[in-house]
């Protein structure tokens, strides 16, 4: 018997032996991996397989940064070795997205006379930018030419250090100094450019025996850069296309940075985004979204959900960098049998929450407390900490102390948020974790075909009265489930889901900034650490705050600097620089020193850094950059009081509306956009079809397409029995026209039509019996044509006819076996300004002064003709 057969027989007996037959054999969405698994090797889509070990291998997942499986998992390097340049004959290729710093592996280190050159491979693709540079931990500037600015002391001073970057674009530049030493010899020439490979390039120029411990402290230079990372394909933007990487854009956003781990990374998974994405991009927009709502901060203020930032290298699979992306966002991924990728990252929803039942489930085995061995009574999440030069860092941890005097002794694990820069992200991750750990209820459950929806849930409900009635009415997390046939379907191992799960205070959840070891910089005085920026709005303009661990030492003034973080180029725009010397510490929280600039450029996203200058003039090295956009109205404004169609049907390449506005002030403007009929509105991917810059408590109309179009038809309406040629068959009684079966024959009237014309049709069908009807340009009622489709039923059909020649007349041509009435016959020539063609949705959208959208008004149906 084959397997085939096998598979068959056991599929059937488990669905009569729990009189559940399958309802995958129902389902339209997870019917593909059933589909997949009954077969003899694997589903074949398009030009690709999916194999039985890739589909039971793992249905869904989810991130690891608690316990022993978290020991056994494969991580990308800490970030700590970042910083020291790799040397070894063939390295492993190194990738990242977000903002790592990096040092990259030697692809060249040579000297040559007084000069020593060191040229680095940073990132095995293309880059958006590199930001701040470091030699060994002296963080340097460079002037325009590229040489190092000398630092107090003597350090690198006289131009001696030179550093040059390349972004990785596909085809490169070489560097030139480097070609003009070693060209000759063969070692680095034109062709070395690194196509594709984004590098640093470092020329160091030794000087005399008596002043080359002065110029060089710390020995050999060692190179290290702050950098931009990965462009990647944010699905949510339409002028960003999959197909063409140039469009792309960098970003933190970790939905987006995992559809791009799994489909575009070189060194990932190398996914069709066509089968993984595509089919269920609106659940990932969905995620993308989550990801950039914003989290208040106790201080004022918010930031992002969830970022991601971090780098691995290839001598890790791409399930190291997956795991480190999904511990970053609490983040649960699940592989459907026709290959789509589903995420939910960490906020529970009812949409992302199945069902089970006492009848879907086989078999349990679940455990309600925890051996001593694997208690845990106090969590410690750590995270990459840029104010710290991008070292591994901890917060605050959650403990239980009473579990820890039960215990009699602390019980510690840490929670590893690795690609996590932000110390409050690491903390709400966190605390998500620590709240599972105290459920202490996990286990895992024999699911049957018939609860395979629950498998690709993150969260299912149970209904279990009977067989885990301690159980029933909860909900628990699907942690990892894997086909598993001879348990009667799938084996899902899950815990349990705490109520108050996505509970967060800032106030007391927050905790307290890691602390910054106060390190003399490079110009020996200490480097600030940024607490928090704001963008702070008054009136018609807008300030940025920001907030500064306290160093304790008055003779400092601090200085602030922001720059536009993309001038219109591409590029980050020049440095302002304001010294703000009546800054008082400890006003108004102690501990603290609070700072707010002169006015910025409103509603920009800005670079933001701060220093401190000593009462000599000394200067420190600049803080870790803090990104803030700068929102001078943050309040969306209301919903419209009203939004309608105006005008009547037929709408000949135009449609009218009316709206009005609410006693609001935060409205300025009100954009109307167009989606087909019946699809899921978003603004983002939506048709913008009408713009129109707004006041409070006033009226207006929108339009779109062209108002000038009119019905060439003479009686389109057949009230007479007029104008009309009529065709064997064809007779005109009772306001519309009849045609009898019998002859293939038309109905036309005269009309000028050049070449090149394009011709809108529409004409409605009723009383259908048989045959097919159809609309052309003719000439003379017959040929010459150009025509539309058949129609063989009731309705009202619209045609985009275009004329290749010289036409005399419209027809509408029936089959002999056409039996049936036509009416409201309408033709018109469309101009290039005419709304499309179709049955479109309208909806209204609200904005105030700094682009932030209020409610949504809509849908208003319409169909142009």
């Amino acid at each position: 018997m084959s397997l085939h057969h096998r598979m068959m027989l056991q599929r059937y007996g488990l669905g009569h032996s729990t009189s559940l037959y399958s309802t995958v054999l129902f389902d339209p969405i997870f019917t593909p991996l059933f589909t997949a698994v009954l077969g003899t090797g694997g589903i074949t889509i398009g030009a690709s397989t999916i194999t039985y070990a890739s589909i039971a291998s793992a249905i869904a997942t989810t991130a690891l940064s608690i316990g022993i499986q978290m020991l056994m998992a494969p991580k990308p390097p800490k970030p700590e070795a970042a910083k020291v340049p790799l040397t070894q004959a063939i390295p492993y290729r190194i990738w990242g997205v977000g903002r790592c710093r990096l040092a990259g592996a030697y692809m060249l280190w040579e000297s040559r006379g007084p000069r020593l050159y060191g040229i680095q491979a940073v990132a095995g693709h293309r880059i958006k930018s590199f930001n701040r540079y470091w030699l060994h931990d002296d963080e340097v500037t460079l002037n325009g030419s590229g040489y190092v600015n000398t630092l107090a002391g003597g350090r690198y001073a006289n131009s001696s250090v030179r550093i040059q970057s390349r972004l990785g674009l596909p085809t490169e530049t070489a560097y030139d100094n480097a070609v003009a030493e070693f060209s000759a010899s063969g070692l680095w020439t034109t062709n070395h450019r690194g196509d594709g490979q984004a590098s640093l390039c470092l020329r160091a120029d030794a000087t005399r025996m008596k002043d080359q411990q002065k110029r060089f402290p710390y020995g050999v230079p060692s190179l290290s850069a702050e950098a931009d990372l990965a462009l990647c394909w944010d699905f949510r933007d339409p002028a960003q296309d999959p197909a063409d990487p140039s469009t792309w854009q960098w970003t933190r956003n970790a939905a987006v940075i995992i559809a791009w781990h799994l489909c575009f990374n070189e060194f990932g998974f190398g996914l069709d985004y066509t089968k993984a994405l595509l089919p269920v991009l609106d659940r990932w927009i969905e995620e993308a979204d989550i990801c950039d709502e914003d989290v208040a901060r106790a201080g004022g203020g918010t930031e992002k959900r969830y970022e991601c930032n971090g780098y691995d290298t290839t001598e890790n699979g791409p399930k190291s960098g997956l795991n480190a992306m999904l511990a970053a966002c609490d983040g649960h991924l699940v592989a459907r049998g026709d290959g789509a990728r589903i995420l939910t990252v960490g906020k529970f929803r009812e949409s992302r929450c199945s069902t089970l039942s006492d009848r879907d489930i086989v078999g349990h085995n679940i455990q309600y407390d925890v051996l001593f061995e694997d208690e845990c009574n106090r969590l410690i999440p750590k995270f990459t900490y840029p104010a710290t030069d991008y070292t591994t860092s901890d917060t605050d941890y959650f403990e239980d102390v009473d579990a820890q005097i039960s215990a009699g002794r602390i019980l510690a694990q840490e929670a590893e948020y690795q690609w996590v820069h932000q110390w409050r992200q690491a903390r709400r991750l966190g605390k998500r974790d620590w709240l599972r750990l105290r459920q202490k209820v996990k286990g895992s459950i024999d699911v049957r075909l018939s609860g395979i929806n629950a498998v690709y849930s993150r969260w299912v409900r149970l209904e279990t009265p009977n067989r885990m009635p301690r159980l029933n009415g909860k909900v628990v997390e699907n942690r990892r489930s894997i086909l598993a046939l001879t348990r009667g379907g799938f084996s899902m191992d899950i815990v349990q889901n705490p109520d108050n799960i996505d509970e967060w205070n800032p106030a007391t959840d927050e905790g307290t900034q890691p602390p910054v070891p106060v390190a003399p910089g490079a110009s020996t005085v200490p480097t600030p650490v940024i607490n928090l920026v704001q963008a702070k709005p008054n009136g018609t303009s807008v300030y940025v705050r920001v907030v500064l661990v306290d160093p304790a030492d008055a003779s400092l003034t601090p200085v602030v600097r922001y720059r536009l973080a993309d001038n219109g180029t591409g590029n980050p725009g020049a440095w302002v620089e304001q010294s703000l010397p009546d800054a008082t510490p400890g006003v108004p929280v102690v501990g603290y020193i609070e700072l707010n600039t002169n006015v910025v450029p409103s509603d920009k996203l800005l670079d933001v850094q701060a220093a401190f200058r000593t009462s000599g003039g000394a200067i420190s090295d600049w803080s870790v950059t803090a990104n803030v956009t700068s929102t001078v109205d943050p309040v969306a404004p209301a919903a419209l009081a009203s939004f309608a169609l105006t005008g009547a049907a037929p709408r000949l390449g135009y449609a009218s509306m009316s709206f009005a506005t609410g006693n609001d002030q935060h409205v300025t403007t009100v954009k109307v956009f167009r989606v087909p009929a019946g699809a899921a509105f978003d603004p983002n991917t939506a048709t913008l079809a009408y713009s129109q810059a707004a006041a409070a408590s006033a009226s207006y109309s929108a339009a779109e397409g062209d108002a000038t179009r009119v019905n060439l038809l003479t009686n389109g309406g057949f009230d007479t029995d007029t104008v009309w040629t009529k065709g064997t068959g064809w007779t005109i009684s009772g306001g519309k026209a009849n045609k009898a079966p019998g002859t293939l024959a038309g109905l036309y009237q005269s009309q000028t039509i050049a070449n090149g014309d394009i011709i809108r049709s529409a004409f409605t069908v009723s009383n259908y019996v048989a045959g097919a009807v159809r609309a052309r340009v003719a000439t003379a009622g017959t040929t010459p044509l150009n025509e539309g489709p058949d129609y063989s039923a009731n309705g009202t059909f619209l045609d985009t006819i275009t004329s290749t020649g010289t036409r005399d007349s419209y027809t509408l041509r029936a089959d002999a076996a056409f039996n049936g009435s036509v009416d409201n016959a309408i033709m018109y020539k469309r101009t290039p300004s005419c709304a499309p063609q179709g049955n479109w949705d309208y909806y209204a959208v609200p904005y105030n002064g700094s682009d932030i959208a209020g409610p949504t008004s809509g849908p208003l149906a319409a169909t142009i003709v």
